[in-house]
């Protein structure tokens, strides 16, 4: 007899709180409060504030073994800042970094409509957030397969709308802030601010868009599988408990 092959196991979950420390409050508070003359210097102070959130990508690598779309840009975000910081770049070319990040991710998500895998897929439909085996086994009981490609082309549409989005509000943020010289304590003062206001201007704006997103992906999928919220969600603990239920 044939083996049975064990399925692959979930990638471990991100801990969104180390996330944040380490990309947001780590960084801002370097540059902010350590970049004086009388502290770590304009120019370590930037190297030392973006070691943190190229640290934290290379561990999560390693830790989780997976690797995406997203988080290869921002990590060569992350070191395009900082070669813009040491090269004294005009903040200028900040805003132009800023704005292409997401403008980038947007025309890519609208670009992988067209492809085997597309990037909405590693966004919202993946087996860390739902239990895609559930669904699929779902829409080939009830013959719902055709709805699921559309349903995938609106998620996406709504998804590229909202880098774009990020993007004007990236370009607008970054303009408004870095006026200092690049190289001096000003400017890295601002741009501890730039990062840490990103946040409640840009972050949360987008995210409520993919949220809007989800929700409207979700509630397609329940129509097209006749499934419930929480029978489409990947919950690990409850499937270990039915999986112990079930060996009894």
């Amino acid at each position: 007899m044939n083996a049975i092959a064990k399925p692959a196991p979930a990638p471990k979950r991100e801990n969104l709180l180390i996330n944040l420390i380490c990309n947001v409050a780590l960084p801002t508070l370097i540059l902010t409060k350590f970049s004086g003359a009388a502290s770590l210097g304009p120019t370590w102070g930037l190297i030392i504030a973006l070691c943190f959130p190229i640290a934290y990508g290379v561990q999560d690598f390693i830790r989780r073994r997976r690797c995406n779309f997203i988080s290869v840009i921002g990590f060569a975000s992350v070191l395009i800042s900082g070669g813009f910081g040491l090269l004294k770049f005009d903040g200028f070319w900040f805003a132009v970094k800023e704005a292409a990040i997401p403008g980038i991710i947007g025309i890519a998500v609208l670009v992988s409509m067209r492809s085997k895998l597309p990037l909405v897929q590693e966004l919202l439909y993946n087996p860390q957030l739902m239990d895609i085996g559930r669904i699929e086994t779902a829409m080939d009981e009830r013959g719902t397969r055709s709805a699921f490609v559309p349903l995938l082309h609106s998620a996406s549409r709504l998804l590229a709308l909202s880098f774009f989005i990020s993007a004007v509000l990236n370009y607008g943020l970054a303009r408004y802030l870095l006026v200092s010289p690049t190289g001096t304590e000003a400017f890295n003062n601002e741009l501890g601010k730039m990062h840490l206001w990103s946040w409640p201007v840009i972050v949360v704006p987008s995210m409520g868009m993919m949220m809007w997103a989800l929700w409207l992906f979700i509630k397609g999928l329940q129509t097209a599988t006749g499934l419930k919220l929480e029978e489409l969600m990947n919950d690990p603990e409850a499937a270990k408990k039915e999986k112990a239920a079930s060996g009894q």
